[in-house]
C-alpha cells in the first residue's frame, strides 16, 4: 500500500451560522486588515463577516470581481488590488473560482514567486499570510483542498497550482450560505463534488484512508442533489450536500481526479462552459471507457448510490452510470457536447489539449491515449 499525505485545514467548521467562526479567529488572532475575495453574486455574503470584524477595528477591503474561470489576468488583479491593502489575511468567500485566487494571492503576494513559476506540483516556496476559505456552493471543495486552477491564456489551458500552502488555515462550511445558489449552479456544481469522489475512489491511487470520504460523499450527493436543485430553501438537503462536497474536497490532496476532469479541462479553457457542466457531461463516457479495468470499485459506487445489486459487479456498474445518467436529466444537465454548442469539428483540438493534463490521466484506471480521449469526446458528442 502506497503512503498518501492527508492534508486539511487546522480548522474546519461545519453547521449552519459557522460562517461567522471565521470571523472570531481572525479577532481572536489579533489580526488587523483583511482582503476579501469574491464574486459579483456573493459580494452581499460577505456583509455579516465585514460587519463583525469592522465593529472589532479589523480593516476590511472586499474585492468582488472574479469571473467563474479565473484567468491569471484575473489573478493579477486581484493580487494588484491586495498589495495596497497590505492585508495579514485574505479571505475566500465564494465559489471554487473566488477561493482559488484567494489562495494564489495569499501564498503570492510578498512577491516572491510569480503565478507562471509555481503551476505544477510542489513548486510554492510557502504563504505568509493567514488564509480562509467559505465556500457558497457544494461543489469545489476548494475549502480544503491544496489546489488552485487558472486559465493560461497564452496557451488556452487551464492550469493547477497544488501545493500543501493553498490549505487554508481555517474552513467554514455554513450551508446557509448555499441557500441563494440557482437550480442549475446547484445541479452543475453538485455533480463536481459528486465526481471528485467517484473519480477519487476509482483511481490508481485510491486508498482505504481516502475511499470511506469517497463513498460517504456519493451516496449523500446522489440522495440530496436533486432535492437541493428542486428546492434550494431545503436546509437538510443543502446541508447534506455542503458534507459531500467537503468529504470530496479532503479526497482531492492525498488522490486526486482523473480523467473525467482532464478531458474537462478544454471544454471550459476553449468554450468558458461552466466546470461542473463540463465535467457532468462526460463522466458516464469516461466512466464506461474505464469500466473493463475496475468493474468491482464501479459496483461500489452503485450500490453506494443506493443501485439495486445486479448478478454481476459489470452488471451493478452499468446499473449505476444509468443512474447517473437519470439524474443528470432530473436535474436538467446538458446530455452532450452539441448542447453546449461545442462544434465537433474541435475535438482533436480539445483532445490534444487535455493530453496535456498529465498530473490527473496518470491516476485513471485506463490509460488514456490521444485516439481515446477523441472517441470519449465523440461518444460525448
Amino acid at each position: 500500500m502506497q503512503a498518501v499525505r492527508l492534508l486539511q485545514p487546522r480548522t474546519i467548521w461545519f453547521g449552519t451560522g459557522c460562517a461567522t467562526k471565521c470571523a472570531d479567529d481572525i479577532i481572536a488572532r489579533g489580526l488587523k486588515s483583511v482582503f476579501v475575495v469574491t464574486s459579483p453574486p456573493t459580494r452581499s455574503l460577505v456583509e455579516p463577516l465585514a460587519g463583525k470584524l469592522q465593529s472589532s477595528g479589523v480593516a476590511v477591503a472586499t474585492y468582488a470581481d472574479i469571473a467563474s474561470e479565473p484567468s491569471i489576468t484575473h489573478f493579477e488583479s486581484a493580487l494588484k488590488a491586495a498589495r495596497p491593502v497590505a492585508p495579514d489575511a485574505v479571505v475566500g468567500l465564494g465559489g471554487g473560482s473566488a477561493m482559488d485566487v484567494a489562495k494564489l494571492v495569499a501564498a503570492l503576494i510578498d512577491g516572491r514567486q510569480s503565478i507562471k513559476d509555481v503551476f505544477g506540483t510542489d513548486k510554492l516556496a510557502g504563504r505568509s499570510l493567514y488564509l480562509a476559505c467559505l465556500p457558497t456552493t457544494a461543489g469545489t471543495g476548494s475549502e480544503v483542498s491544496p489546489n488552485a486552477l487558472l486559465l493560461d491564456e497564452s496557451e488556452n489551458l487551464k492550469k493547477g497550482v497544488v501545493s500543501p500552502y493553498l490549505v487554508p488555515d481555517v474552513a467554514c462550511v455554513d450551508p446557509l450560505l448555499t441557500l441563494s445558489v440557482p437550480p442549475a449552479v446547484t445541479a452543475a456544481t453538485g455533480m463536481d463534488a459528486f465526481i471528485h469522489c467517484i473519480e477519487t475512489y476509482a483511481n490508481r491511487f485510491a486508498h482505504p484512508l481516502v475511499d470511506m470520504y469517497g463513498l460517504e460523499g456519493i451516496r449523500l450527493i446522489t440522495a440530496n442533489l436533486l432535492t437541493a436543485v428542486k428546492n434550494g430553501n431545503d436546509v437538510e438537503a443543502r446541508s447534506n450536500m455542503a458534507m459531500g462536497s467537503l468529504l470530496g474536497g479532503l479526497c482531492l490532496a492525498p488522490v486526486n481526479t482523473a480523467a473525467v476532469h482532464a478531458l474537462a479541462y478544454p471544454l471550459g479553457s476553449q468554450f468558458h462552459i461552466a466546470h461542473g457542466v463540463s465535467n457532468a457531461v462526460l463522466l458516464p463516457h469516461v466512466l464506461r471507457f474505464n469500466l473493463p479495468a475496475a468493474a468491482e470499485r464501479y459496483a461500489n459506487i452503485a450500490l453506494a448510490m443506493g443501485v439495486t445489486p445486479g448478478k454481476t459487479a459489470l452488471e451493478t456498474a452499468l446499473r449505476g452510470i444509468e443512474q447517473i445518467e437519470h439524474l443528470m436529466r432530473e436535474c436538467g444537465l446538458p446530455r452532450g457536447m452539441r448542447d453546449l454548442g461545442v462544434p465537433e469539428e474541435a475535438i482533436p483540438r480539445m483532445a490534444e489539449d487535455a493530453m496535456k493534463v498529465q498530473r490527473l490521466l496518470k491516476n485513471n484506471l485506463r490509460e488514456v491515449t490521444l485516439a481515446d480521449a477523441e472517441a470519449i469526446y465523440r461518444s460525448a458528442f
